[in-house]
């Protein structure tokens, strides 16, 4: 199997935040009764003609112009002929000749340094409704809300040569669509959802192999675990003698395996032809010029900030800038606390822990940033104890108040009266002369021993460093 090489293009289909639909102005919020969020243009009635939204154009351009692309001075949708059941026009209005963008690129790091990922093009198009489907066999149910949602689809080059860098290069895409504001990328609701293409060749050839594509998936974990599998049944194939059909495959994520829906379209079964109740999109250099100045900081300048301006490792800011949540999260906490490395280690250890174990998103923490900036600065002033802000951290995720109102709450503002400290200490000394000899005789662990012990003795609110001195002062 070392013998093959596996390449992979994703054609990433992201929804667009926009208020209204493609071609009408029916709201596109997620969720709503079924059939509710449509008109005679979603219902494809007859005489109803769409409209396109300017603000998809908008959006579109924004995606190309952070993907490095070109931007088309002139552009036109198309008719995608292809049964849809949830789709009741029976073809989908695309582009396809004629693409917003092209030619662009996005670069990630891989374990092998910088890689550039070629686009090969962005494209606007719409979403198809819903199927429901009946768990008894009773048939299916089509609900049309998410019908004519506005959709950009970016196509990648086949440049991607193992799984991990094809999850790498979707964060990618995913961070900056949450960056320019165009996409919620909330993949749970189908908002960002890709189509794999994988083939296999033996390696120091230049031509691809038969490629298969697998529709629809959602799942950055399906996504890699999808690919390996398939990878692999495509070099059994090539091993037996045989050989790999092009196809379209559904992938199953209970058994692990893919199955085959249909033989691989091209794209003259989808009889394209322009949309004749469209016009020609037409634009200026001064309008693209216009939505060039709304691309916001991104994720490269950002991180070379951090590193700057912050004094950060390239590893914790590589981190915090692959998110726009986690770092505007880090930003509006660090304003409070005015201490980035703090801020940064408790979003990177303590928090992302937290929501790993939740299985939560970070957009789903619980409590302002401004919250766990005003933590940080408990810490360093000494009111608390970094152990109670792990306990503080635990109420602010089942109870979203400020870490002030918590340590009133419960009485864990920390011990740093010097008369208090040191009856404990004086305490647990009497309780432990094994440990005094220990100490005394060079085991330097009997000394956090009996730190430990103190801490205990005062549940967690004793001041460390205090008791850490006065041990020490003790035992001279």
């Amino acid at each position: 199997m070392s013998d093959y090489e596996v390449v992979i293009g994703l054609e990433v289909h992201a929804e667009l935040s926009t208020k209204t639909k493609i071609f009408c102005s029916c709201p596109t919020e997620f969720g709503g009764e079924p059939n509710t969020h449509c008109c005679p243009v979603c219902m494809a009635l007859p005489g109803a003609l769409p409209v396109l939204n300017e603000k998809v154009v908008e959006y579109a351009i924004k995606a190309g112009l952070a993907m490095n692309c070109k931007i088309a001075r002139k552009s036109k949708n198309d008719r995608k002929n292809y049964f849809y059941p949830d789709l009741p026009k029976s073809y989908q209005i695309s582009q396809f000749d004629m693409p917003l963008c092209n030619k662009g690129e996005v670069k990630i790091e891989t374990e092998n340094g910088t890689k550039t990922v070629g686009i090969t093009r962005i494209h606007i198009e719409e979403d198809a409704g819903k199927l429901n489907h009946d768990e008894f066999g009773g048939g299916s149910l089509v609900d049309l809300n998410r019908a004519g949602v506005p959709l950009i689809e970016i196509v990648s080059e086949p440049d991607m040569r193992s799984a991990e860098e094809a999850e790498i290069y979707l964060r990618k895409i995913k961070s900056i669509l949450e960056y320019i504001e165009v996409s919620d990328c909330k993949m749970q609701e189908g908002s960002l959802r890709a189509d794999v293409n994988v083939s296999i060749r033996k390696k120091g050839e230049t031509k691809y192999g038969t490629r298969t594509e697998m529709k629809n998936m959602n799942s950055f974990r399906s996504i890699v675990r999808a690919i390996e599998y398939e990878a692999k049944r495509q070099i059994n194939i090539l091993e037996r003698g045989e050989k790999v059909e092009q196809e379209t495959l559904r992938w199953d994520d209970v058994s692990g395996k893919t199955f085959s829906m249909r033989d691989k379209e091209d794209a003259q079964d989808y009889r394209y032809f322009p949309e004749p109740d469209l016009a020609l999109i037409e634009l200026s250099d001064e309008y693209i010029e216009t939505v060039r100045k709304t691309l916001p900081e991104m994720p490269e300048s950002r991180k070379a900030r951090y590193i700057k301006d912050f004094g950060l490792p390239e590893y914790d800011a590589n981190i915090l800038t692959s998110s726009k949540y986690l770092s505007d999260f880090f930003e509006e906490a660090e304003k409070i606390c005015k201490n980035a490395k703090a801020a940064s280690n408790w979003l990177m250890s303590d928090i992302m822990g937290i929501l790993n174990e939740k299985e939560m998103e970070e957009s789903e923490i619980p409590f302002k940033a401004e919250q766990l900036g005003e933590l940080i600065k408990l810490i360093d002033k000494g009111t608390i104890s970094t152990a109670i802000a792990k306990k503080v951290l635990i109420e602010m995720f089942e109870k979203p108040q400020s870490p002030n109102e918590i340590i009133q709450q419960k009485g864990w503002i920390q011990i740093s009266d010097e008369g208090a400290i040191k009856e404990v200490v004086k305490k647990v000394l009497e309780a432990n002369p094994q440990s005094i000899i220990d100490y005394k005789a060079g085991k330097d662990r009997a000394l956090g021993f009996l730190v430990g012990q103190a801490m205990k003795e005062t549940k967690g609110k004793a001041n460390p460093q205090m008791l850490n001195k006065m041990f020490l002062e003790e035992l001279v």
